[in-house]
């Protein structure tokens, strides 16, 4: 890579970092002109797209990336909490999937499919993969939350039906 390309790089993650996101859009735009194939260019590019809501071109800069490179797992993991951001948690779920499969150790790819599972009602489900993660790495805050959180779900649900009956 070009230092011409390195230094819009580091410019355009500075923009991020000041939330100028139309301004690092610009800069990714230019890098992406000299090398169109760079893969972490488009990843990061989608990243700032979904940063602003834009979640439809978001999930096309990353696309872009796995033609290029389909097992990149920033990418997969990119798409699908974008797609989750969307709502579209099956979708969701497929990018994680296909990500556990390259690399079935992937704490990240685990919880973000426990989250997933969790907006789907699938809360058991959800707790599993929680502690799947947990068990991959267990300083994993977003993983540890989110375990406690559906559990507390899953008890007052549990709680509401002894009542019922």
């Amino acid at each position: 890579m070009s230092d011409r390309i390195e230094k819009m790089l580091t410019h355009a993650f500075e923009c991020v970092e000041d939330e100028n996101f139309s301004e690092a859009l610009k800069l990714y735009d230019l890098a992406l002109k000299q090398d169109p194939n760079n893969v972490n260019i488009l990843i990061d590019k989608g990243a700032t797209l979904q940063n602003m809501g834009k979640l439809k071109l978001a999930i096309r800069s990353y696309d872009k990336a796995l033609k290029i490179s389909p097992d990149n797992i920033d990418a997969l993991l990119n798409k699908g909490s974008t797609l989750h951001s969307d709502e579209k948690y099956l979708q969701a779920i497929e990018c994680y999937d296909f990500a556990l499969k390259i690399d079935k150790k992937c704490a990240m790819a685990l919880a973000y499919k426990g989250l997933s599972l969790g907006e789907m009602g699938e809360l058991r489900d959800a707790i599993k993969h929680f502690k799947k993660a947990l068990s991959i790495d267990k300083h994993y805050d977003l993983a540890s939350i989110s375990k406690e959180i559906a559990q507390e779900l899953l008890k007052s649900i549990n709680e509401k039906k002894s009542k019922i009956r």
